[in-house]
C-alpha cells in the first residue's frame, strides 16, 4: 500500500485535507492535529479548542467576552467553532436500543 503525503477531498461544503497523517484541516480555520490538546479539534495556529469556545459561549460568555479574553480569536474563528460543532452532530448517529424487559417501579 503506498503512503499518501497529501489527500484532499470535499464533504459536503467542508474541505478536509490530511498532512501526512499527522494533521487535518477543517475548513480555513478549524484543524486537529494529535500533537495539539490532544488531537481535539482547535482554532487553527492556536490551543483554543471548539470545545472551550462553546462551553464559554453556553456559560453566558458574549463574542466580545472571548475576543477580549483571547487577543488571537476572531469573530470568525467563534462562528467557525459553531459551524463545526453543527456539522459534527448532524452526522452523527443515534442508536436507540430498546429493552424487551421493564424494571417495576416501587
Amino acid at each position: 500500500m503506498k503512503t499518501l503525503d497529501r489527500i484532499t477531498f470535499a464533504l459536503r461544503d467542508v474541505k478536509i485535507t490530511l498532512h501526512g497523517r499527522s494533521a487535518m484541516t477543517i475548513t480555513d480555520r478549524i484543524e486537529i492535529n494529535p500533537k495539539v490538546m490532544m488531537g481535539k479539534p482547535v482554532i487553527r495556529g492556536t490551543r483554543l479548542t471548539v470545545e472551550l469556545i462553546l462551553r464559554k459561549l453556553s456559560e453566558g460568555a458574549r463574542e466580545e467576552d472571548l475576543l477580549d479574553a483571547y487577543p488571537k480569536l476572531t469573530r470568525e474563528d467563534i462562528h467557525a467553532a459553531m459551524r463545526y460543532a453543527a456539522d459534527t452532530l448532524a452526522h452523527e448517529e443515534t442508536i436507540i436500543m430498546s429493552s424487551s424487559k421493564r424494571v417495576a417501579r416501587g
